[in-house]
């Protein structure tokens, strides 16, 4: 539990709850010790019918503070510890809703009339809830009366007494518009009364035996600048009144929000930016908010604007600088202000910070790219007599060709055409054996994905290149049905290679209980045709399908779920990071019943002019 027990927004924390002590059936009253900046002090916080109400013992004054709660009362209990009730308690109503709002209004008026604060009710549920705002200013202004009271005589006498055929009366304007420093409402309505019962009565004395037309006309003119200068300032009054309670109300955020004008300067500063960013309110205001906290927006400002000035709002991640140079990164909602004219007045600016959010997901990315690292190198250790046959292969060439090229060159007559056929043929083995090597270290191999073209016909050669070897160990037939004339696809193709050949090495272990002879991998490449109307033609899908025993359909929707497996010795993490690899590009993957039997694993990838992924790096579980 919190307590701001003071208007700058001070954080005070409980230390302990006393005993509790009750004043009505309905309230239950409970003192709390607390933790404060320069001594350890008490609050006591009063419960009962849907409300709140904390209060306590501030620097000679009490501050008052009040909200709204959900849930019941609670229920009568016995008498407390015998703590005799605080004397602002003593005429506690109860059983209204309105109680706890009448009583902290007593409690303002005897304990707190010279507070910096005090308890207004909220205009739109009435006593229900409350807010803090500035003090009566009735209540520190007796100089205000008195230049009220003087300028009023003064009016008067002049008016009463002076020979001149001028509207003299007029003057309580000035009375009305000196008296709105000090009054609210009421005392307003009062003070404008009054002038204009001083202005008839100074006409009757003057002119009770003289009612001329231009008398007459001064008396109306001056009636009537009275009434309306205050109908002026009692709207002023409740503009201003508003203004300072949407003010509180973003003072009770704990988001950050600031204003600015036109020109990019602070005219508005809330607590929840002055405790995110370390800068007091008046230390802001007047300031370039884009100097003042060093911001890095998502994209070019003209960019940002542009879509602020046709929308009216913006939305992105932008990073800030605090007082003390900390770099945050702030969830941030820009909201434009027009007036009747459409004009920009300014924008209000709601930061909300993510900073341990961002954290997180960097933490957690870093984890996933590692994870997806140690996948593919398992995934090369399954592969590691299929390495070992296509490296061979082109190294036992390599030796071959070249003890055929010396016996050309040992000829008596060295045939140099010969020769030079096997070197060429040298070369191309080495080549074949370097491009092998060169494949598995980029499977091993922790980088940056490289999104560029792709075909998929070269990956699905690439990667039957690196299985030939397990498919003949397993007897399994391979069938390609690669569609002719595919478009190329835009992505990693180290990442795309890890896809295929785990849904691959998956069909072919899958089958292992399968009589021989009835082995068969399938895959198929072909355009997408299912699909939202003008989307499937964007994509193309890739599919692996197997003859083994299947899986059953409630294992189907938790295929991809991380360490989830069908192998007896399987740890679930190869679907999971090939969903992940796929996702990223943009694609969807899925798995169902094949038609002959067995399992198909089918995934979709975007075209290379559409729907380009993010530079990752690397796929997310």
């Amino acid at each position: 539990m919190k307590i701001s027990a003071q208007p700058t927004g001070e954080i005070i924390r409980p230390i302990r709850r006393l005993e509790p002590w009750f004043v009505s059936p309905d309230w239950e009253a409970t003192e709390w010790e607390i933790a404060a900046p320069r001594r350890a002090e008490r609050v006591y916080i009063l419960r009962g019918c849907g409300h709140t109400l904390i209060w306590g013992e501030r620097y000679g004054t009490i501050c008052i503070m009040a909200f709204r709660i959900s849930g019941p009362p609670p229920k009568r209990r016995g008498p407390g510890s015998g703590r005799p009730p605080a004397p602002m308690l003593d005429n506690a109503a109860s059983g209204t809703r309105s109680a706890g709002a009448r009583l902290l209004q007593q409690a303002a008026r005897q304990t707190c009339l010279h507070s910096r604060w005090r308890l207004t009710e909220d205009p739109m549920s009435g006593p229900r809830s409350a807010l803090l705002s500035e003090p009566p200013r009735a209540c520190s202004g007796w100089q205000g009366q008195a230049l009220v009271s003087v300028l009023c005589l003064a009016i008067f006498l002049v008016d009463t007494l002076s020979p001149l055929d001028m509207a003299i009366a007029v003057l309580y304007v000035v009375v009305v518009l000196v008296s709105s420093r000090w009054f609210r409402s009421r005392g307003l309505i009062v003070i404008g009364a009054g002038c204009i019962a001083l202005a008839v009565t100074s006409f009757l004395v003057m002119h009770a035996d003289d009612f001329n037309l231009a008398a007459v006309m001064r008396c109306v003119v001056s009636i009537a600048a009275i009434a309306v200068t205050t109908l002026l300032c009692l709207r002023n009054e409740a503009a201003t009144a508003s203004l300072r309670y949407q003010a509180a109300l973003l003072d009770l955020s704990y988001d950050a929000i600031f204003v600015r004008d036109p020109l990019g300067r602070v005219v508005y500063w809330n607590v929840g930016a002055e405790r995110l960013y370390g800068w007091s309110r008046s230390e802001a205001t007047g300031q370039v908010a884009d100097a003042l906290l060093r911001s890095v927006l998502p994209a070019p400002r003209h960019e940002i604007m542009g879509a602020l000035e046709a929308t009216g709002q913006w939305e992105g991640e932008v990073i800030h600088a605090t007082r003390d140079g900390r770099k945050v990164t702030c969830l941030s909602r820009w909201s434009l202000q027009r007036d009747d004219r459409g004009r920009s007045l300014g924008i209000m600016e709601t930061n909300h910070d993510i900073t341990g959010r961002k954290t997180a997901e960097n933490e957690l990315h870093e984890a996933q790219a590692h994870l997806a690292h140690v996948t593919r190198v398992s995934t090369v250790g399954e592969l590691t007599a299929s390495i070992a046959h296509e490296v061979n292969q082109p190294l036992a060439a390599v030796v071959t060709n070249g003890e055929a090229c010396l016996r050309w060159l040992r000829r008596p007559v060295p045939d140099i055409g010969e020769a030079e056929k096997t070197v060429t043929r040298m070369i191309a083995n080495a080549r074949r054996a370097s491009d092998v090597i060169a494949r598995l270290r980029a499977l091993v191999r922790r980088g940056e994905p490289d999104h560029l073209p792709v075909h998929l016909a070269d990956l699905v050669e690439e990667s039957v290149t690196l299985l030939e070897r397990e498919l003949a160990s397993h007897d399994v037939r391979l069938v390609l049905e690669l569609a002719p004339d595919l478009p190329e696809i835009r992505g990693d193709r180290v990442q795309l290679l890890q896809v295929l050949i785990n849904l691959a090495l998956n069909a072919v272990q899958a089958m292992d209980t399968v009589p021989e002879g009835q082995r068969a991998l399938t895959i198929r490449t072909a355009p997408m045709t299912d699909g939202p109307q003008g989307q499937a033609e964007r994509f193309v899908a890739v599919s692996v399908e197997d003859t083994g025993p299947g899986a059953p359909s409630e294992t189907l929707a938790s295929l991809f779920t991380p360490f989830v497996s069908t192998k007896k010795d399987g740890i679930g993490i190869g679907l999971s990071i090939s969903r992940s690899i796929v996702e990223a590009h943009g694609g969807r993957i899925l798995a169902e019943p094949a038609p002959q039997g067995g399992l198909r694993l089918t995934f979709t990838l975007p075209l290379a002019g559409d729907l380009p992924p993010a530079p990752l790096k690397e796929p997310l579980s």
